[in-house]
């Protein structure tokens, strides 16, 4: 199959369903031949003795691609370890990875327990440094060897990363992890010939569905504005060796509207030119926030 990704190797985690599953056969259309890992667990975390990921490589290889199957936990080092490896020993070399796979255990934060903030964490945050680490390694010592790289780290945030959610804190806090480890991990990686861009997914998925099924519906005869299949497309030009001039970015798409997120910037100021006194801010600091531009709203507020 031919493609802007055409003989790239690419990793996807969580692919087995929703959108890692979209990605996976969109990148497999675009040329790429692809390792489609999950666990095959429930929303939640939960084990299903499923096996989702075997079925998407049936489809790219029924559709003429290449693909792998691949069942290791993300959150575990060694398991990322595993999955750099299969990519390498199955197709040669390993081009991109995609960091897709999490679950959500929403809860207000005064009900959000200690294990389950663990959990949603570990997944999502320690799950995207376990399986990047080691594809580094592997791009540095082909870079170090005198080899061209071109390699690509594509993360998931989300809107309640970057703007909040009632309901979600641990998810929200790990997404906005992601965000910011997408910004250093741009910068630091550069020199090696890896760029780093995120993700901040609308889509219709198992996780979404539960919050917003009735928002996200498909309409009849409209076009379908939340389908997982409509960031595919981003996520391939983003593995192609065509986006090697943008890194550090989150994108957000949303049907077919996509928009790069401005992040995290210097807001309105002032300089007194000496100390300040405790009781005298109040007033400079209503200033500034009134000053300042409107953030967007916490999701559910």
């Amino acid at each position: 199959m031919s493609g802007i990704c055409e003989n790239r190797v690419v990793i996807v985690t969580g692919a087995g369903r929703g959108l890692g599953r979209a990605y996976a056969l969109g990148l497999a259309r675009e040329g790429a031949k692809v390792v489609v890992n999950d666990l095959g667990v429930g929303t939640h975390g939960d084990a299903t003795g499923e096996t989702p990921a075997q079925l998407v490589v049936e489809e790219i290889r029924a559709m003429g691609g290449e693909a792998v199957a691949n069942y290791d936990d993300v959150s575990d080092y060694e398991a990322g370890r595993r999955i750099v490896t299969a990519a390498v020993d199955s197709f040669g070399d390993l081009h991109a990875v995609v960091n897709n796979a999490g679950f959500v255990r929403d809860r207000m934060f005064v009900s959000c327990t200690p294990d389950e903030w663990d959990a949603v964490l570990r997944v999502h945050l320690r799950g995207h440094f376990c399986t990047s680490r080691h594809a580094v390694d592997y791009w540095r010592a082909q870079q170090k060897a005198g080899k061209a790289v071109e390699a690509r780290i594509i993360n998931t945030s989300s809107g309640a990363g970057l703007q909040g959610s009632v309901g979600q804190s641990a998810y929200a806090a790990a997404k906005a992890g992601i965000a910011t480890l997408t910004l250093v991990q741009a910068a630091e990686l550069r020199r090696y010939g890896i760029t780093a861009n995120g993700l901040a997914p609308n889509a219709r998925t198992r996780m979404t569905e539960t919050a917003f099924a009735e928002a996200m519906k498909a309409k009849a005869d409209e076009f379908d504005v939340f389908a997982p299949e409509n960031t595919a497309p981003l996520v391939a030009w983003l593995c192609s060796a065509r986006s090697s001039d943008v890194t550090g970015q989150i994108f957000e798409l949303i049907g077919g509207k996509i928009r790069v997120a401005l992040g995290w910037t210097d807001g309105p100021e002032f300089d007194k030119g000496e100390r300040w006194e405790a009781a005298e801010l109040g007033d400079k600091i209503l200033q500034l926030v009134a000053d300042r531009p409107a953030a967007k709203r916490v999701y559910g507020a």
